[in-house]
C-alpha cells in the first residue's frame, strides 16, 4: 500500500483542525474531468464527517491532458498567499469548463486579487510549490487524479460518499453519524 511521502505539513492547503482524528489527501488537477467529479462528494464527506475531519488539497496538473491545469494551479497557489485559496480552489472546480487564462484572472479579481500578482502567478512564480506537490505525488505513488489518502494511506477504493465515509468512520470510532 502506498504511503503518503511528504507527510502534511505547514506548507500544505488544509481544512478542518489539525488534530482531527482523520485526514484525507487529495492530489488532484482543477482540469480532471473525474476531479470535478470527486469535488461534490468531498465537499459531502467534509460535511457529514464535521470536526472529524481534516481535508487537504496538493497540486497534481496533468498538463499533457489538461492544457489549463498549471495554469489553474498557479492562480490558486497566489490565492493561497493572500489567505483566499479555499474560495479559488472552489471557484476553479465550479468552473471547471472555463479556465482560460482571462477567466484565471477574473476569478483572482472577485476575491480581491491584483492583476499584476495574478500575471506573475501565469507567469510562473508559484512553479516551484506546485513542482514540490507533484513530486511528492510521484513519491507516493500518485499516477493519475484524483488519488486519495486516509491517514496517510493510499485509497483505492471508490469515490462516492458512501464508500468513503465508511472508510474515513473506521478511522474516527467516535463518530456516530
Amino acid at each position: 500500500m502506498a504511503h503518503l511521502t511528504p507527510p502534511v505539513g505547514p506548507k500544505d492547503k488544509t481544512q478542518g483542525r489539525a488534530t482531527a482524528p482523520v485526514t484525507l489527501v487529495e492530489y488532484g488537477d482543477y482540469e480532471c474531468p473525474a476531479c470535478g467529479m470527486a469535488y461534490g462528494i468531498l465537499k459531502l464527506v467534509q460535511n457529514e464527517m464535521g470536526d472529524d475531519l481534516r481535508f487537504v488539497f496538493r497540486n497534481f496538473p496533468l498538463t499533457e491532458v489538461h492544457p489549463h491545469a498549471e495554469h489553474a494551479a498557479e492562480i490558486a497557489e497566489e490565492a493561497a498567499v493572500a489567505g483566499r485559496f479555499w474560495p479559488m480552489h472552489d471557484m476553479l472546480f465550479e468552473n471547471q469548463e472555463a479556465l482560460s487564462d482571462p477567466s484565471l484572472v477574473t476569478y483572482g479579481e472577485q476575491l480581491g486579487l491584483g492583476e499584476r500578482d495574478l500575471l506573475a502567478a501565469l507567469g510562473g512564480s508559484h512553479a516551484k510549490r506546485i513542482r514540490e506537490d507533484f513530486l511528492g505525488g510521484v513519491r507516493s505513488g500518485v499516477n493519475g487524479t484524483p488519488t486519495l489518502f486516509v491517514n496517510g494511506q493510499r485509497y483505492d477504493g471508490p469515490v462516492d460518499p458512501e464508500n468513503l465515509l465508511v472508510v474515513l468512520r473506521r478511522q474516527a470510532p467516535s463518530n456516530n453519524r
